[in-house]
């Protein structure tokens, strides 16, 4: 099932300054050949739901062996059933309805 999420991994006790892992992470994720995105909040990946999910949990594998004790993760997930939809697919659509005026 091709499935699209939004998620975020916080390292918790590890300071303030986070881009370290953010980059560990982004690493993970570049290595697993899916297609995704950074943000200012997270990060947007989708794929086969098998091969995102275990992705994420490479981040965490990765992290918790940086040395980070503990993770909070947020996931925002989205699944169809009608028809194949990709990332870019969902932005074109908001951006032709942004053109029109809606």
């Amino acid at each position: 099932m091709h499935v699209i999420v939004d998620f975020t991994v916080v390292p918790v006790g590890v300071g303030v300054s986070l881009s370290r892992y953010v980059a560990a992470c982004e690493k993970v994720l570049a290595e697993s050949g899916l297609t995704y995105e950074l943000h200012a909040n997270g990060t947007n990946v989708e794929g086969e739901w098998e091969e995102v999910f275990a992705a994420i949990r490479r981040c965490h594998e990765t992290l918790h062996a940086m040395g980070v004790p503990r993770l909070h993760t947020d996931v925002k997930l989205s699944t169809r059933s009608d028809r194949d939809q990709k990332m870019a697919d969902k932005l074109i659509s908001v951006r032709q309805h942004f053109s029109a005026g809606a």
